[in-house]
């Protein structure tokens, strides 16, 4: 056997080991975009807000949150998390499905200066029951502006999901 027949051979053997190669890659992609498709929670129920009609509003009285306490943490690629947690309580006369509440937080002169609506009790979750108390903590994923007043952040009920 010469040299140069050795050369056309692996040459003649190229094409078809890029087209394997170009085949795997497109079944490892398409695997991936089919395993995110399906593992991912779909976000309709997730966007449709929580009721606040006339009896939900007279009913926010009764939820109540106590003894808050922030944390802050980074993640490997150095991103800013702010954690509340603290205590929700339920005081009025029913059983409470899921709460949506206006989470603010503010600087010296009041004003707001970060706003997230958030979810502490979810229709997933038990029902908070009538006169139950239970822990909940809430993940603002963004930084919290250098303005901030060093203040708990004020956390308003606007939807309510009655049992």
């Amino acid at each position: 056997m010469e040299p140069g027949e050795v050369d056309q051979e692996e040459r003649s053997r190229f094409p078809a080991a890029l087209a394997a190669g170009a085949v795997v890659i497109l079944f490892v992609a398409g695997v991936i975009v089919l395993l995110s498709h399906f593992i991912t929670p779909p976000r309709q129920a997730a966007d449709v807000t929580l009721p606040f009609g006339a009896a939900e509003q007279a009913y926010a009285a009764q939820i109540h949150f106590q003894n808050l306490q922030l944390s802050h943490s980074n993640n490997l690629l150095n991103q800013e998390f702010t954690y509340v947690a603290g205590i929700v309580s339920n005081s009025g006369p029913r059983a409470v499905d899921a709460v949506e509440v206006l989470v603010e937080f503010h600087d010296p002169f009041h004003q707001v200066i970060l706003r997230e609506t958030e979810r502490p009790i979810r229709r997933t979750d038990m029902p908070l029951r009538v006169g139950e108390q239970r822990e909940f903590q809430i993940t603002i994923e963004q930084g919290i502006p250098s303005q901030w007043d060093q203040q708990y952040p004020s956390i308003r009920v606007t939807g309510l999901s009655l049992e």
